[in-house]
């Protein structure tokens, strides 16, 4: 149902996620291309870790979350939710029929992804702005990685409560949040192989990003 669905993530946004943005937008958790010292710095493992935090603390039934890092690699998360017949069968699972080709079968995975590393400052800003210096102006967050790609997990959550809330049926859910995008992703093909007997058979990726092929 569409209006209490804009009416419960908005509210979600202005109260919650908004602030979560503000604090990660300060953190400089630039992709390891620009920081070398990524690692010993570590401003990925701190908005990784806040916001691992923030989705614990939302309490999504079934939720499982981890914070995986493979030696010498960039940190994910990966959170997963199990399939929920609901009594509202927007989606409704099981039965026998063939999947077809572009729909998310019974089965399925629906696998939602995103990323916590950042661009670099570059010049441009107005005097007023700044890449570490969160604003809200005219409506707008200014700041580096609002948009790309620091709401991808909260926004992916508030979708997932928003389905709960309306008790909808769903498939089962996975989330990879990754930290090495804006370098060419080169650590993401690493966990898919290492994360790939959990991840399912996915048959829907849902891309967070603020632009995607």
């Amino acid at each position: 149902d569409a209006a209490p669905t804009l009416a419960q993530v908005s509210q979600a946004w202005d109260a919650e996620i908004v602030p979560q943005l503000q604090d990660y937008i300060r953190i400089p958790a630039k992709s390891p291309m620009f920081d070398a010292d990524w690692a010993a710095h570590g401003y990925l493992d701190t908005v990784v870790r806040n916001t691992a935090a923030w989705i614990e603390a939302q309490k999504v039934a079934g939720l499982k979350l981890e914070v995986v890092r493979l030696p010498g690699r960039t940190p994910v998360l990966f959170f997963e939710v199990p399939a929920s017949r609901g009594d509202h069968p927007s989606a409704p699972l099981g039965g026998s029929e063939p999947r077809r080709a572009g729909s998310v079968g019974a089965q399925s995975t629906v696998l939602m992804y995103g990323h916590l590393d950042k661009q670099p400052e570059f010049s441009g800003w107005r005097s007023d702005l700044g890449p570490w210096t969160p604003k809200i102006d005219d409506g707008k967050l200014y700041g580096r990685g609002g948009a790309d790609d620091g709401y991808a997990a909260y926004a992916a959550i508030a979708a997932i409560q928003a389905l709960k809330t309306q008790n909808v049926a769903h498939p089962r859910i996975v989330g990879l949040i990754e930290t090495c995008e804006e370098s060419g992703s080169y650590d993401l093909l690493h966990y898919i192989d290492a994360l790939k007997p959990r991840l399912g058979d996915v048959g829907l990726v849902v891309c967070l990003d603020s632009g995607a092929g």
